[in-house]
């Protein structure tokens, strides 16, 4: 047998056993980003193989938060990809003005940040009152760091040029106090936002949103993971509600294709239709 058969297999035990006695499961990941990130658990815990892993990941909780904290996908900041937040700004909230209250879940939102922001995006539009943020992770260490709302001080320069760029309407400095080497996020823009611990994978439905964000989580899924975690998101979305992803990722021939219509083809975001087409029905204006 290949060595790289070997590694298959030691890598599906480790990550059955997982699903088996945490419940977390990874297991339709992207097998190449997948691997890669097994790896540098191991590498983190001393040991040479996969094999080596399993039993402390399966019995010491310290080594399980090694496991987590390098499958939790942490690359984010504030108005990261600032054009959609102007799209977002320019073709979203003017609909969503209309309604007496919002309900906006961030999926996968690792550390806050783009919460906050989203938080900002609703004050400066006057959505701010009548709006609940639902941000959620697997990760309960990121949304330890979410709820505190302190990032590196070093990060705000790059933040303020994001938020500059998407439009925004105010000084950047407005939404922050700075203590020593940290930024800490208003506490007012805190009153909106629930952090939440949600499994995409294992968990189920979460309301009925009127606008879901769900951006570059699921390009580390295999391609039935993504149809399953899109089905939950048209599932949580009202009817005519609007779901956001990530520049490389795609409603385009997914089981969920018929359920929505393109409001930003470049920004990857849609809107749920009132009546879905049958299932035969492809985005075809939207990018593969």
């Amino acid at each position: 047998m290949k060595e790289e058969d070997i590694r298959d297999i030691e890598l599906d035990l480790l990550l059955e056993g997982i699903h088996r006695r945490y419940g977390y499961d990874f297991r339709h990941y992207a097998r190449a980003s997948l691997r890669r990130r097994v790896a540098n658990v191991a590498v983190k815990l001393g040991m040479d193989h996969i094999s080596q892993i399993i039993h402390p990941i399966l019995r010491v909780d310290a080594a399980m938060s090694v496991f987590l904290r390098e499958m939790s996908i942490s690359v984010t900041e504030m108005f990261r990809d600032p054009d959609f937040f102007v799209a977002l700004r320019e073709k979203v909230l003017p609909y969503l003005d209309s309604y007496p209250f919002l309900k906006i879940w961030h999926a996968g939102c690792s550390t806050g940040e783009e919460a906050y922001a989203m938080a900002i995006v609703l004050k400066e539009e006057g959505l701010f009152r009548r709006s609940r943020i639902y941000a959620t992770d697997f990760n309960n260490e990121s949304l330890h760091t979410a709820e505190e709302g302190i990032y590196p001080l070093d990060k705000l320069k790059k933040y303020m040029a994001n938020y500059n760029r998407s439009n925004g309407r105010a000084s950047f400095s407005d939404y922050y106090h700075a203590e020593y080497k940290s930024a800490k996020m208003s506490s007012d823009l805190r009153k909106c936002i629930t952090f939440a611990n949600h499994n995409l994978v294992t968990d189920g439905v979460f309301g009925e949103m009127n606008l879901i964000v769900c951006r570059n989580v699921m390009i580390y899924f295999d391609k039935d993971l993504q149809n399953r975690v899109l089905r939950l998101l048209s599932d949580s979305l009202c009817h005519r509600g609007f779901l956001c992803l990530g520049p490389k990722e795609s409603l385009r021939f997914s089981h969920v294709a018929a359920d929505f219509d393109v409001v930003s083809k470049a920004e990857r975001i849609f809107r749920k239709r009132r009546f879905p087409s049958g299932p035969e029905y492809r985005l075809e204006e939207d990018c593969p």
